[in-house]
């Protein structure tokens, strides 16, 4: 999967560096909303924690339009979500990293699952520190790194000290909080200091799993966010919807252009800007790729996974038709759960890929 530079058509309202005001990402959908009646259907998926109130908003919103379909939604992990689906036990699968070449081989081979981007979203630094409000906490690329490491161990450490002016960090000892489970929250943010960190990408690398240097391990996005809670000095990943649902505090991190960002829609909007080429089958990697001065750098696309051959007619035209709508009128729900419009260039190219969705051979019209 190589890292490509994308341009997504979000609208100048979401280009601000501040992230406070009442404004939202526009998304004007593609195609028009979604006229075709689907048949009652009962819809299965599983996967990701990290879009999972994306995913909820959205299938909310679509059962008022169309209630005769059912989506039930399991936010079990990327890793779970795709072991489910290769055995075909849910009817879509998501996860916040493209499947691989050997989980496409186990799935029947890379043209048998079609991949589709269906927002995007950013993990927040969240932490739990007496007395210390959001933000005032800033965290470089180094620093970040070290902390995930175990060679910055209390959080009044000089290098975190050095970057942290007029803020009171106490001594106290840094809990690294992260994911137990298969995940693509993991994989982004392994990805994330994989591209920051030399000694990171050395020693530990990147992956769903990894073999944590220091830490507690928790299973999915909301119970890291309740671990970090429950536990003083601790700090973790946690994809910004999670840390806003249980009122963590969370860092402002430096990025490429040398900024102090915070993690919102807007920010996550510019970790985009100026990127242009996309690969045919749109398994694109954003993280750290913007050098905008308002870019968030751990920022990252998730995806829906579907068999392209379907054979049962109901759960085909419900499928199709449900993703057509959660890429155009769906989209509207993104920003009102803490997540980013795809934007109208990268939302065309997923409609597309969601045309190569056949029913026993024939195309499956949205």
């Amino acid at each position: 999967m190589k890292r490509v530079l994308i341009a997504l058509s979000v609208g100048a309202s979401v280009l601000l560096a501040a992230c406070g005001g009442t404004s939202v990402a526009n998304n004007p959908s593609t195609g028009g909303p979604v006229a075709i009646t689907p048949p009652a259907a009962a819809l299965t998926g599983a996967g990701a924690t990290f879009p999972g109130p994306f995913y909820d908003a959205a299938r909310f919103a679509y059962n008022l339009k169309f209630s005769q379909v059912t989506v039930n939604y399991q936010a079990v992990g990327s890793g779970a979500g795709i072991q489910q689906l290769t055995k075909k036990l849910v009817d879509f699968g998501a996860s916040d990293v493209p499947m691989s070449a050997t989980e496409l081989a186990a799935a029947g081979g890379a043209d048998g699952i079609v991949q589709i981007a269906s927002t995007l979203g950013t993990e927040s630094l969240a932490y739990n520190l007496s007395g210390v409000s959001n933000g005032q906490v800033k965290l470089t690329p180094k620093t970040i790194a070290g902390i995930f490491l175990g060679t910055i161990k209390n959080w009044n450490d000089p290098a975190l000290a050095a970057d942290n002016s007029g803020v009171s960090l106490p001594n106290q000892a840094i809990t690294v909080v992260h994911r137990s489970d298969g995940s693509g929250t993991t994989y982004i943010f392994t990805d994330y200091l994989s591209t920051v960190s030399a000694d990171w990408k050395s020693k530990v690398g990147k992956g769903k799993s990894v073999s944590w240097p220091v830490g507690q391990g928790a299973s999915g996005n909301a119970a890291v966010a309740t671990r970090i809670t429950q536990t003083p000095g601790a700090i973790g990943y946690v994809e910004l919807a999670y840390a806003r649902a249980q009122n963590l505090t969370y860092a402002d991190v430096k990025n490429k252009a040398g900024q102090f960002v915070e993690p919102c829609v807007k920010t996550a909007a510019a970790a985009t800007v100026g990127i242009t080429n996309y690969p045919p089958d749109l398994r694109i990697d954003v993280v750290d790729a913007s050098t905008n001065p308002d870019a968030y750098p751990i920022t990252g696309l998730t995806w829906a996974l579907i068999y392209q051959n379907q054979t049962d007619h109901g759960k085909a035209a419900a499928l199709v038709n449900f993703f057509s709508w959660v890429l155009t009128k769906g989209q509207d729900q993104a920003a009102t759960a803490n997540y980013t419009p795809l934007g109208s260039d990268l939302q065309k190219l997923c409609v597309a890929q969601l045309h190569k969705i056949t029913l026993n051979g024939s195309p499956v019209s949205p």
